[in-house]
């Protein structure tokens, strides 16, 4: 066999002289073909795309703008609750307005009166003391319930559940139920008259000592749940690399928790506390439901002063300038919060 052979066998496109002649034809059937139809008027639906792409854009921008129109109602109601009545209470902050009939502008006289009255001192100071103190004990029992949920037991989904259920409870159902618990005839001084302990048997929501304790015990207790689940979040990462190479070191458990897991559980506890303060500051139900801020006013708080003087009283103007005050107070805690937020976000 020869090399023309050979060649011919292996591409016989190449080699065979009809397909020799047909490439060039094809090729100028092609140029042909695109010479036609480069000759041709151009098409209409071609002409069109420019103009649609360019009416899609408003037609987009008016697809959103409607999607707020669904929304508006929404926002005009949150903005009327939350913003112009807080500006209304402001502005009559500094009147003498009763709730019925006219009013005059006294400026200042209000805050005067309230920076000036003992009690509104006593009142500003247990809240910040319910505040502070229902954050100190619900974190501390919130990461000490983290911990121990933490481990692999096999209750731990229904213990979790039963720990968080006094945050979804009603507050004032279940500070009804405190108050029945520690009347002067309730199960507590029952229990204690049972086993031989009934000298220290009192009436504790009525004695001005244990009256606030009481009040930051059921706080404490139905807060709670929160701080657990921050810390249940946080301990998720904490790296159980450095657990272990501190315990082989020689660490021991509350050194580990020191050292290692606290440092870890800084941004959780920077936003359970703001958090927890924030809230703390607000607090109304169990006051009103347990102790109706007595015995002597030594459990009110600005929150139940507010609602005393302006719709027991009619003091409205007295009333909102108390508001103002408590509203002041939370939103500096909430700047603070959103600063350490952000903090731990950079």
């Amino acid at each position: 066999m020869t090399r023309a052979e050979i060649r011919r066998r292996r591409d016989p496109v190449s080699s065979d002289p009809v397909a020799e002649v047909q490439v060039p034809n094809l090729a100028n059937q092609t140029g042909t073909a695109e010479n036609d139809a480069a000759s041709l008027p151009a098409d209409p639906v071609g002409e069109r795309a420019p103009g649609a792409a360019s009416r899609q854009g408003p037609r987009g921008t008016r697809t959103r703008f409607g999607r707020w129109w669904w929304a508006m109602p929404a926002v005009l109601l949150v903005f009327s609750i939350h913003y112009v009545a807080t500006a209304f209470g402001g502005f009559y902050a500094f009147t003498d307005w009763t709730g019925i009939g006219s009013f005059e502008w006294i400026g200042v006289q209000n805050f005067t009166e309230i920076f000036a009255d003992a009690e509104m001192l006593l009142a500003l100071g247990n809240t910040l003391f319910l505040a502070f103190g229902s954050v100190l004990v619900a974190n501390v029992m919130g990461l000490a319930l983290a911990l121990g949920l933490n481990r692999g037991l096999k209750t731990r989904y229904w213990l979790r559940v039963l720990f968080f259920m006094p945050v979804v409870l009603s507050p004032l159902a279940t500070a009804y139920v405190w108050r029945y618990i520690f009347d002067f005839d309730g199960p507590l001084n029952a229990f204690l008259t049972a086993v031989g302990l009934g000298d220290f048997a009192r009436a504790w929501v009525a004695d001005p000592t244990f009256a606030i304790w009481v009040v930051l015990l059921v706080i404490a207790w139905q807060t709670t749940g929160i701080p657990m689940v921050i810390f249940m979040a946080g301990l998720a990462g904490v790296p159980q690399e450095m657990e272990e190479a501190a315990a082989i070191d020689g660490a021991s458990t509350l050194q580990r928790l020191w050292f290692v897991v606290l440092p870890s559980l800084r941004p959780a506890i920077a936003i359970s506390t703001i958090l927890g303060i924030v809230n703390g500051l607000r607090i109304f139900d169990p006051i009103l439901a347990i102790t109706g801020g007595g015995p002597a006013g030594v459990t009110e708080n600005l929150a139940t002063v507010v609602y005393k003087e302006s719709f027991a009283l009619g003091n409205f103007g007295y009333g909102a300038a108390l508001a103002l005050v408590l509203t002041l107070i939370i939103i500096f805690f909430a700047v603070v919060q959103q600063r350490l937020t952000q903090e731990r976000k950079d």
